[in-house]
């Protein structure tokens, strides 16, 4: 098998966010069956705020301004609609009520497609900084960044974006000298920030501000432009759209940026554990058969990406290869719309493939002469993160053997509504090294990652 064929794709066109549900659509119809006066009577109509193409048999296709009858909602992203005769599941996202009362009814609100006040003011409590800042590997990083690049950082001007609890930019004051650290924060933790700084006598060169980067003024521009923005698969939550902007804003010609590159990882893995947990579980509870319930399970448990998965490295198919990169001084905010690489892998042993399992890298490079970059690695070989990684899971497992190839496609899809969300689109085609078989088992699906 050839090497994986890396790189980058941007496009600005819809793609399906949810994968066919066999199985699932009988379960749904038969219960949409069973009153369909009843049905009538409750169906609300909904317009569509975009173009969205149906990903299979079970989904819609429909062009903005489109009116649709809403007969359920079985899940808070998935509605089951009927458009002109044709019925099927649709991204709730997509579509809104008319009025600006009736979104407030149903807890849209489309003058804040950021989510600010949900985003920020998770960061205004303490449960998140406690995670990030007890995970060693991330803040340990960040730490011999500075303590690494601390000759060349002296009298610099620096800016801590997202600084949270302000902890990078006391590495910055404690371990480096620089003449000036802006630590930028949109929550409320801002006020705890300043405390934090003159409790631990950095206030003469720290300078902490409340705001979006979209909207913070600075006295200068920055040497260096440090930020932990990085989400699940990367980019969940598009913190980096801020970092580009404030790049473009404030950094100055030649100046740095932290992290300088990223990379997202990507490798066929073996899920036993997850697998029976979640379905092989229906076959024969206490003896008794629930498996009509596999596939409500294979809905409920595998149309969204696991987060938080621990990989075992011995799950792993095949070699591990990079399939995205970005280059955080040449990546612009329109590049962030759609990300696509196609990937071809190589089966190294016999098992079963249960889905694709994704992690990132990301390097900073290094100031001083004849310095080496230092990496952070969120994989299954590093020492854990929390961020861990994300397993796709596929709706049926495949056996595959020892020298299959599997190719394919993977496409980053920024959401067009939430600016926040996005889906994670992966196409594969399995090719069997058996003589005497031409069988290719081609599958395609779509995971939608929601806050």
């Amino acid at each position: 098998c050839t090497s994986v064929a890396s790189h980058v794709i941007h496009k600005h066109q819809q793609v399906p966010l949810i994968c066919k549900t066999p199985g699932f659509l009988e379960l749904r119809a038969s219960a949409m069956d069973k009153g369909k006066e009843d049905e009538d009577a409750s169906a609300q109509e909904y317009v569509a705020r975009s173009d969205f193409t149906g990903g299979g048999t079970d989904q819609l296709t429909f062009s903005t301004g489109d009116k649709l009858m809403v007969h359920a909602k079985p899940t808070a992203e998935w509605w089951w609609a009927e458009l002109r005769g044709v019925v099927g599941y649709v991204p709730a996202s997509y579509l809104h009520r008319g009025a600006a009362e009736e979104e407030e009814e149903e807890g849209i609100s489309l003058e804040d497609p950021w989510q600010d006040e949900e985003y920020f003011g998770s960061y205004g409590t303490l449960r998140l900084h406690l995670e990030m800042l007890s995970d060693h590997s991330r803040t340990e990083t960040y730490r011999q960044v500075i303590l690494k690049n601390s000759a060349s950082l002296r009298n610099k001007v620096v800016m801590d974006l997202g600084c949270g609890t302000g902890i990078i930019s006391l590495f910055c004051a404690q371990l480096a000298k620089p003449s000036t650290v802006y630590a930028v924060e949109a929550s409320s933790m801002a006020d705890y920030t300043r405390q934090l700084v003159k409790q631990n006598a950095c206030e003469e060169v720290i300078t902490v501000l409340q705001g979006r980067a979209e909207e913070i003024e600075l006295p200068e521009q920055v040497d260096v432009l440090v930020s932990e923005w990085m989400g699940n698969c990367l980019l969940f939550e598009f913190m980096v759209e801020s970092v580009l902007l404030a790049r473009d804003r404030w950094l100055r010609e030649g100046g740095v940026m932290w992290p300088s590159s990223a990379s997202f990882t990507l490798v066929p893995c073996q899920a036993d554990g997850y697998y029976s947990e979640k379905m092989a579980f229906w076959e024969r509870p206490y003896g008794l058969d629930f498996t009509p319930l596999q596939s409500l399970a294979q809905q409920e448990f595998f149309a969204k990406p696991k987060f938080s998965h621990l990989m075992e490295p011995s799950d792993c198919l095949t070699a591990p290869q990079d399939v995205l990169s970005m280059d955080m001084y040449t990546l612009q905010v329109r590049d962030l719309e759609e990300m696509k690489s196609h990937f071809t892998f190589c089966v190294e042993k016999s098992g079963v493939f249960h889905g694709f399992t994704a992690w990132f890298t990301v390097h900073f490079e290094s100031l001083e002469a004849g310095g080496a970059p230092v990496e952070l690695n969120t994989g299954p070989n590093s020492e854990p993160t929390h961020w861990k990684q994300t397993l796709f899971m596929l709706d049926r497992p495949v056996r595959v053997s020892a020298g299959d190839s599997i190719s394919g496609s993977i496409v980053l899809q920024r959401n067009p509504i939430w600016r926040r969300h996005m889906t994670v689109t992966l196409h594969w085609n399995i090719k069997s090294i058996m003589e005497d078989t031409e069988n290719h088992q081609v599958g395609s699906k779509s995971f939608p990652m929601w806050r």
